[in-house]
């Protein structure tokens, strides 16, 4: 039972840096109340950008990302941003922006919002909750969204099924969904769910590895303190993946980024018809790789390992690799095309030191889609980076830093 105290969230006067500090201000109070969230929350990616919801959360590249309007988030009442932040948590924790792409995307918001929204407290009033549906709580997404399937599923997978069209031609008028939608107190989400659009380009499989390492390092910070209500689902994250390394890689370079445009006349420009060829994307792989050359992963085989599959996945597309050899520099910098990748494995000494790579890549041009490094992780690293990164390391290595993925070569089922 939500107390009249907190129903009505008063509006707290700002100062004129408030709205920039706001999100911190409700990350440091969540690190407070409930540890494993707040430093779950540490280790998203951040987008700092107006829009139509104050905060929404999806996987951009294989790295969870937090997309905040600091204005809108700072006008909400502290209990409201504290509910908000472990809503969108929730959503991640289920894998939700990945795992209703062949639902409706409206009957897939609501659903999703109606499995986790009952376990929190002091959610927004329009929030959408089972008992405006006349169902029981405690259900899974999947679940919801079968019951919800016949009121919303009346459009394409890519609308929302929801019109203003009041009476058909040649029809009678009637009650439309839109008037429904309505009657339910409009269950939309309050957070922004459009964004999970952007998860579509991530495999279930490497979102899976991004958020079990999330949750590790989350796990670890907070000494196991763990929120009752989520204790079995981050149990299940605890547990060993099962998944095998080289899918992994395969799947992160898969999600590399798209660049260029090339002239093809299999299919018609859409302006100028036969008279000009079409234009389709060219798909190209443009990857930094870094080779950890010092004494402390010197591992031959599994370098060889790692070196054998990406010469396959090199040469199964386009692709232009560059290889940086390094322990505290930069050693050997080799470029590849598709047709020239080689296994070579290159022996170094000395102590590590991650960031001569992440600036040597800012310096790159055209701009490398992603990062491939291979290291045990034991030097120092960028605070932040904003290419899409994979740690791909030895395994007695660990994360240097919060934010990218983690790989540890001989993972197997």
């Amino acid at each position: 039972m939500i107390s009249a105290e907190i129903l009505e969230f008063p509006k707290r006067i700002e100062t004129a840096e408030d709205p920039q500090r706001a999100l911190e201000n409700a990350v440091v109070r969540l690190l407070k109340s409930k540890p494993f969230y707040g430093h779950l929350l540490l280790g998203f990616r951040r987008r700092l950008a107006a829009g139509n919801h104050a905060i929404g959360v999806t996987v951009v590249n294989g790295t969870p990302t937090l997309n905040v309007d600091p204005l809108q988030f700072s006008d909400l009442h502290s209990l409201e941003q504290q509910a908000l932040l472990e809503h969108v948590i929730k959503h991640l924790l289920h894998l939700h922006p990945v795992r209703g792409r062949c639902h409706h995307h409206l009957t897939w918001d609501v659903a999703t919002d109606l499995a986790i929204n009952p376990s929190i407290d002091n959610m927004p009033l329009q929030a959408p909750q089972p008992v405006a549906f006349r169902l029981e709580t405690g259900l899974a997404a999947e679940e919801y969204a079968r019951f919800l399937k016949n009121d919303f599923d009346l459009g394409t997978l890519e609308g929302e099924g929801i019109g203003d069209l009041d009476q058909s031609q040649g029809g009678q008028s009637g009650q439309g969904v839109q008037e429904k939608l309505d009657e339910q107190t409009s269950p939309r989400p309050v957070d922004d769910h459009r964004i999970w659009s952007e998860a579509d380009a991530t495999p279930e499989c490497l979102a899976e590895q991004a958020v079990r390492e999330m949750v590790r390092e989350a796990h670890r910070k907070a000494h196991g303190e763990v929120p009752e209500d989520v204790s079995e689902l981050v149990d299940g994250w605890l547990a060993p993946p099962m998944i095998p390394w080289q899918q992994v890689l395969r799947q992160f370079i898969g999600t590399a980024g798209r660049i260029g445009r090339q002239s093809t006349w299999q299919r018609q420009h859409r302006r100028f018809q036969h008279d000009t060829p079409g234009t389709r994307k060219r798909r190209q792989l443009n990857l930094l790789v870094a080779i950890d050359v010092s004494e402390s992963t010197d591992e031959g085989p599994l370098r060889e390992a790692f070196a054998r599959e990406l010469l396959q996945i090199a040469r199964g597309r386009d692709s232009h690799i560059t290889v940086l050899y390094a322990h505290s520099r930069i050693r050997r910098i080799d470029t590849y095309r598709s047709s020239q990748v080689v296994a070579e494995v290159v022996h170094g000494g000395g102590f590590t030191d991650l960031r001569p790579v992440f600036d040597y890549a800012k310096q790159m041009h055209p701009l490398p889609a992603a990062i491939i490094y291979l290291t045990d992780g034991y030097g120092p690293a960028p605070q932040e980076m904003e290419f899409p990164t994979l740690w791909v390391l030895t395994p007695d290595g660990q994360k240097p830093v919060e934010w990218g993925v983690e790989l540890r070569l001989g993972a197997e089922p």
